[in-house]
């Protein structure tokens, strides 16, 4: 039977062969959501989606703009498409090294968000510099469901957390994100290979697609000597 495609693939796959016969130049801005939404008859979610397949597939890149982001030795990070994504646009290469996928109830995360299950699928990793540095801890836990229940068994899709979310159908949208530092305890000093009680940089970040459904809760762990949080305001 011949597979249909959506809506946001067919967007994508018409955005991606003028991107590369060169309609649309490497390196310009694409028009906006608005816009893209009007040419395509589609809705403003159909165009969010069809743009992270486009740069899941590297042909087009998101820029933080005012607000506040995270800096990795000063330099910017749009975490919007994942750290690893972000790093390497400005040049620094890293590697993942998963320490734990599995199946979960997570009671108190789903009272304080509200979700009607409290099944989760919990990922650990430690993310290094090719020198073997670790520079984070990152436990993530993303919603059970049937595309996803396997990952203990089969593990992530090109080694990434936000390309297997998009693969179930889980586009982030939008996200509550909370800073503070705290000391390692002693498993997570033993991932990093630092004392325990070494202080931390600890985010948590909670993400929902734009029909605001849950899609991520994130505790990171990052290193201060590398990591730092920019804020800017607008008067």
């Amino acid at each position: 039977m011949r597979r249909i495609s959506l809506k946001h693939e067919r967007v994508a796959r018409v955005l991606a062969r003028e991107i590369r016969s060169g309609v649309v130049r490497r390196g310009a801005q694409l028009p906006g959501e608005v816009e893209l939404a009007r040419r395509f008859s589609v809705s403003r979610n159909t165009v969010r989606a069809a743009l992270a397949v486009l740069a899941e597939d590297e042909l087009i890149a998101t820029h933080t703009g005012k607000g506040s982001y995270v800096l990795f030795d000063g330099r910017p990070l749009d975490g919007r498409l994942g750290w690893t994504h972000a790093l390497s646009e400005q040049g620094v290469e890293t590697r993942m090294r998963t320490v734990r996928i599995e199946r979960e109830d997570d009671p108190a995360l789903a009272a304080r968000l509200g979700l009607e299950s409290a099944e989760v699928v919990v990922i650990e990793r430690v993310r290094q510099l090719t020198d073997g540095t670790a520079i984070s801890f990152e436990r993530s836990r993303i919603p059970a469901l049937d595309a996803l229940r396997d990952l203990p068994e089969r593990g992530l899709d090109n080694s990434s957390i936000s390309v297997t979310l998009n693969r179930a159908g889980l586009y982030l949208d939008h996200c509550e994100q909370r800073l503070r530092g705290r000391p390692l305890t002693a498993i997570e000093a033993g991932h990093l290979d630092r004392p325990d009680g070494t202080w931390f940089l600890h985010t948590t970040r909670t993400s929902w697609t734009a029909d605001d459904r849950f899609a991520e809760h994130a505790d990171e762990l990052l290193d201060p000597e590398h990591y730092e949080l920019s804020l800017s305001y607008r008067s």
